[in-house]
């Protein structure tokens, strides 16, 4: 089974389960979210970075890859990643995984 990618996430906390919820709609198979903290852009920004919130929620979705393209742009919309700052993703190719149901439509 070398037909999969993983899609990963991030996105500001509370935003995870619409970002899922677009993803499944969108016909991935399920995902998995956690809790995470971020260093990076907050700490460059000075007196502004009281604005920006450290906790983010990561978002672990693994689709075939005749899906990628379509859960890819609905965890775009659903995130409004488009806009500076609500959040980043970007997609890995599997190489080998276990206990991935192939059907599961």
């Amino acid at each position: 089974m070398n037909d999969l990618s993983l899609i990963t996430c991030i996105v500001q906390r509370g935003r995870a389960e619409k970002v899922v919820d677009a993803a499944l709609k969108a016909g991935a198979p399920g995902a998995t979210y956690y809790y995470g903290r971020g260093t990076g852009v907050r700490q460059k920004l000075g007196v502004l970075s009281k604005l920006i919130v450290p906790e983010k929620e990561i978002i672990l979705i693994v689709v075939k890859d005749n899906q990628v393209d379509a859960v890819f742009e609905a965890i775009i919309k659903a995130g409004k990643l488009e806009k500076k700052g609500q959040g980043f993703a970007y997609i890995h190719k599997i190489d080998r995984a276990i206990g991935f149901l192939e059907d599961y439509s």
